[in-house]
């Protein structure tokens, strides 16, 4: 860290005790502790050599302290999909996997790939994501104990069913304080109602995509469906047509989209035609129901970007 060249990219693998960082100028790696003003003090010294970018993988929240630290010191940063850079790998024929490769790894990536930085989302929309996110997490909590109670032998059925009432308490305590964080923030709420004026979106939708999908309504109609992975791709070569199928995206936000599309298609005028067309015309359920998701987000996509309520008319899409 004592040198500046004209690109620098730097790439940090991120575990529960410590950091590997791996610089695109160097062969040498810096392990520091993951700790906050062991952090702190590492983005005011890289600053210092203003990288091009900083990449690092999601790891279900070890990362949050890194992301601020960067964030704090207003570092250019990504944080990468681990698939994404886990097929990057393999498509350079590095198959070890260790705390070092990784962090040289995800050096290399960001010099070859360059995928563009971002910035995290303002507090009160990560607090919300907090929430969201606890909210979900408890909802399959609720849904594992119901499972197990059906099968498990009358002895075991008191505990599982006390864990049940506490599981439901605690729902509806995040519920209350996702509600509070909307009614708090008139800008977020008036999001959440403009988004719930399309019959089938509830409170359950409307705040994870406020939290969970900051993208909505600056990207195009094919952007934002493939973001959230309801975007068929081609399966073609040569004279040979596949068949076209949808993968990736944010799988979190797609089963509470699917969840909402399940009551949409039974109350919304426009998806219920939508799919009952496609149902009439022999597409199986999962086909027409992915195809009224996607309908779905375009909608949603429209709305905030034009700021106008739901109409039974389709909205002109930007």
């Amino acid at each position: 860290m004592q040198t500046t060249p004209p690109h620098l990219f730097v790439g940090i693998d991120v575990s529960k005790d410590y950091l590997d960082v791996a610089f695109s100028n160097s062969p040498k790696l810096e392990r520091l502790p993951n700790r906050e003003k062991s952090l702190q003090k590492f983005a005011k010294n890289l600053s210092a050599l203003t990288p091009t970018l900083v990449v690092l993988e999601a790891t279900g929240g070890l990362e949050r302290t890194l992301v601020c630290a960067l964030e704090a010191a207003a570092l250019p940063f990504r944080i990468a999909n681990p698939r994404q850079v886990r097929d990057f790998a393999k498509s350079t024929g590095q198959l070890a996997k260790t705390d070092a490769i990784d962090a040289r790894l995800l050096a290399y990536f960001a010099q070859t790939v360059r995928p563009e930085a971002r910035a995290l989302p303002e507090p009160i929309r990560r607090e919300l994501a907090d929430r969201v996110t606890r909210r979900h997490q408890i909802v399959r909590m609720i849904t594992l104990e119901k499972n197990h109670l059906a099968r498990a032998p009358k002895a075991l059925c008191p505990g599982i069913q006390a864990h049940l009432r506490w599981l439901q308490k605690e729902l509806k305590k995040v519920n209350d304080q996702i509600d509070t964080t909307l009614q708090n923030h008139p800008a977020l709420l008036a999001e959440s109602e403009l988004l719930k004026t399309v019959p089938g979106v509830g409170p359950v939708l409307s705040a994870t995509l406020i939290a969970h999908l900051p993208e909505l309504g600056r990207l195009n109609r094919k952007e934002i469906a493939a973001l959230i992975g309801v975007a068929p791709f081609n399966r073609d070569s040569g004279q040979w047509r596949g068949k076209r199928s949808c993968w990736g995206g944010r799988a979190y936000v797609r089963h509470v989209l699917y969840m909402a599309t399940t009551t949409a298609v039974r109350y919304n005028p426009v998806l219920k035609s939508f799919f009952q067309r496609l149902i009439a015309a022999g597409k199986p359920f999962k086909v027409a129901i992915t195809a009224a998701m996607h309908k779905l987000m375009i909608i949603l996509n429209a709305i905030a970007q034009t700021q106008k309520p739901w109409h039974t008319q389709p909205l002109p899409i930007p």
